[in-house]
């Protein structure tokens, strides 16, 4: 009998948030995450659900940022460490504590790519008004590179172009 209770208050909870956010007109644009020391920007409509670290099953002949796959809600998923594959670099290697805090990004399905990616750390959501600067990315940033933010703090937050990253020929490139 709790139980139900505590479901209908949850449920009273969220349908007052929902009605809040609704007449407050925030809109969120952007998962926050952090890969190694930084700070990327997913677009929501591009990001799919979000798993915690799982058991990865790891492929052989692969290139070192692609390090494995797993089985997310009953599909199977290549895990892209996103810190590794944007700095060009190895897989990085994390403690158990720091294993703790990462996630898996799912792409989402509308991309057509079972593929999730590896975040150090989820940060929250962001909206446009959270930022008090936007400049366009360097000439050689990666084509999957969007705007470069910065948040009053002056903290700066790359946007991830996901639909662009899930077509990138290296990116689909996972042999070795």
């Amino acid at each position: 009998m709790a139980n139900r209770q505590a479901l209908r208050d949850l449920q009273s909870r969220l349908a007052d948030r929902l009605q809040a956010a609704r007449s407050e007109g925030v809109v969120a644009s952007w998962l926050a995450v952090q890969c190694g020391s930084v700070d990327y920007l997913l677009p929501l409509e591009q990001s799919g659900e979000i798993f915690p670290l799982t058991t990865l099953q790891t492929v052989p002949y692969t290139r070192d940022w692609f390090i494995g796959v797993a089985n997310l809600r009953g599909g199977l998923f290549g895990i892209v460490d996103m810190h590794s594959f944007v700095s060009k670099g190895k897989a990085s290697v994390r403690t158990e504590a720091l294993r703790s805090q990462c996630r898996l990004v799912a792409l989402n399905p509308a991309l057509e790519i079972n593929c999730a990616v590896l975040v150090d750390q989820l940060l929250g959501l962001r909206s446009a008004q959270a930022f008090a600067e936007v400049t366009a990315p360097d000439a050689e940033a990666p084509d999957f590179f969007g705007n470069v933010y910065a948040d009053a703090t002056g903290r700066r937050w790359q946007e991830i172009n996901l639909q662009k990253l899930a077509r990138q020929g290296e990116f689909l490139s996972i042999a070795s």
